[in-house]
């Protein structure tokens, strides 16, 4: 397997808790928060709600709309994409007949 920032490490059966290892680590040398996006699901873009009037102690916070997002927020909200683009690529080399487990029940997601 190769550890390559840029060569994303492809799955094997064999040596799966050290490709598990390695993936970890590629997904978050992308991105911090690429790994929680995978464990925890996609990330939530939110704001103060103005909407109600705060007297006292924290804001209420809702999810922003896609069209308010900054460019950033735009990036933070795409890792879900990304995060799976990489991990279905490292599957590829699994032949047609291998059937593949899909790859949210490996890492806890449903």
């Amino acid at each position: 397997m190769s550890t390559s920032h840029n060569k994303i490490p492809m799955f094997s059966k064999e040596d799966y808790d050290d490709w598990e290892i390695i993936m970890q680590a590629h997904i978050a040398a992308q991105d911090d928060d690429m790994w929680s996006v995978i464990t925890d699901g996609p990330m939530k873009i939110m704001k103060v709600n103005t909407a109600i009037a705060i007297s006292e102690g924290a804001p209420e916070y809702v999810e922003k709309k896609r069209d308010e997002y900054t460019n950033e927020e735009k990036k933070k909200a795409n890792l879900d994409n990304v995060s799976w683009d990489i991990l279905y690529k490292t599957t590829r080399i699994c032949s047609a007949k291998s059937k593949i487990v899909p790859l949210p029940r490996i890492f806890g997601r449903s």
